[in-house]
């Protein structure tokens, strides 16, 4: 019988640390995952969850770990994206922000619908369809492992966590190859050329406060002191504190995960700190915040994953993460491309629609790259794609899954 390492709260964030790290190097000394934008903590991760299971299944050792920490560092991220929903920077970014997070909302509806439709035509819990649909393709890594515990704990869906993380590393590499395909055929298509438009220095804002961006990525802003970071950490903690009191007050009927409250209270403050000048929030320091808080909440549940939970599940995950990529590319093409204006930057908007509808805003702009750099620069699209992924897709995602949740669940 394998004997049972036992880690404390301490011992568990110290290992989280050294793992995520971990990721880091391999990341940086493995082309291929630099190339799909793997993030660190789920390449570190997994490798330390298929280390586990390897010493598990020959009888030699298990572990088991105080994850305590594990939902405030969720919630602590998910408070970050409330803070970056700023309606003035909706504003700035002009009709075409709007316009492309809606569609980039409609198709999180439909990506959650489809998976249920074919989870329940496969004869699997329609949350695997879920988990399988917006949850990862347009939420990530992030949104996946946080409805995924969700799932477990409140639901007693075995392996939640795992199938979340399986289904979002799909998404990732399905983004990255069908990006390019289809930007580059609307282009030759459509006889395309690049226009002669002004970059904007938005763009730049919004592509470095992505919140999938790397630890040691420079954002954009205001140098953080200790009493900037002090300030800001005040400020999460309290939209926290007030957002559990919130979702306390809702009817029991209504299931909303513990960082809605904290993520719509984090919204509110914002747009009134800006509106009445009370307080300014900085967007670098916010953001990095919510990077460390990510980073360290999904290390922790990536290596506590059980891999052998997700043998029965692989054959079902794999045909509607199937469906999800064709729905993806074929709305990519006929949809995105038309809606966004049907010029060359709309064909750059299309290829990273399909990274960032199946996996992150990094891989969105590694598709936009792999396109710019050979047919010339599009600069709204630059603009428009990344201020979506970076300050509001999550937002109104969380919605749409809460929305689907109660109906399956209901």
């Amino acid at each position: 019988m394998a004997t049972t390492f036992k880690f404390d709260l301490i011992q568990t964030i110290a290992l989280a640390a050294v793992i995520l790290f971990i990721g880091y190097g391999v990341r940086r000394r493995v082309g291929v995952l630099d190339k799909f934008n793997i993030p660190a903590p789920v390449i570190g991760g997994f490798l330390f969850a298929a280390i586990a299971l390897g010493l598990r299944q020959s009888g030699t050792m298990a572990f088991e770990f105080d994850t305590t920490l594990q939902t405030p560092f969720m919630i602590a991220f998910f408070t970050t994206i409330g803070l970056g929903a700023s309606l003035d920077l909706l504003k700035k970014g002009g009709p075409q922000v709007v316009m492309f997070w809606v569609l980039a909302s409609t198709l999180a509806a439909m990506q959650s619908g489809l998976g249920i439709i074919v989870a329940k035509a496969l004869g699997v819990d329609p949350l695997i369809g879920l988990l399988s649909g917006s949850v990862t393709m347009t939420g990530g890594h992030g949104t996946g492992a946080a409805f995924g515990k969700l799932f477990e704990e409140q639901y007693q869906l075995t392996g939640a966590v795992t199938v979340a993380m399986a289904a979002a590393t799909f998404g990732l590499v399905s983004g990255g190859l069908i990006g390019g395909p289809v930007g580059t055929s609307l282009i030759a298509r459509f006889k395309l050329t690049p226009g002669r438009a002004t970059p904007s220095p938005l763009a730049a804002r919004a592509e470095n406060a992505s919140l999938d961006a790397e630890i040691d990525t420079e954002t954009a802003g205001e140098a953080p002191t200790a009493y900037l970071i002090l300030q800001m950490l005040a400020v999460i903690l309290v939209c926290m504190a007030l957002g559990g009191m919130l979702i306390k007050l809702l009817p029991s009927n209504i299931t909303l995960p513990a960082y809605i409250g904290a993520m719509l209270v984090a919204a509110v403050f914002r747009n009134v700190a800006e509106w009445t000048g009370v307080m300014k929030i900085s967007s670098r320091t916010v953001d990095d915040l919510g990077t460390i808080a990510l980073s360290l909440f999904l290390t922790m549940a990536l290596m506590s994953l059980k891999l052998w939970e997700l043998l029965d599940l692989a054959g079902p995950m794999v045909v509607i993460l199937t469906f999800q990529v064709l729905m993806m590319g074929l709305v990519a093409y006929f949809v995105t491309f038309r809606v966004m204006g049907r010029d060359y930057d709309a064909a750059v908007m299309a290829s990273g629609h399909c990274g960032f509808g199946l996996g992150a805003t990094p891989n969105a702009v590694a598709n936009m790259n792999a396109i710019t750099e050979k047919h010339g620069p599009a600069p709204r699209a630059y603009l428009v794609l990344p201020m979506v992924g970076a300050f509001f897709i999550d937002f109104s995602n969380s919605l749409i899954i809460t929305t689907y949740l109660n109906l399956v669940r209901g």
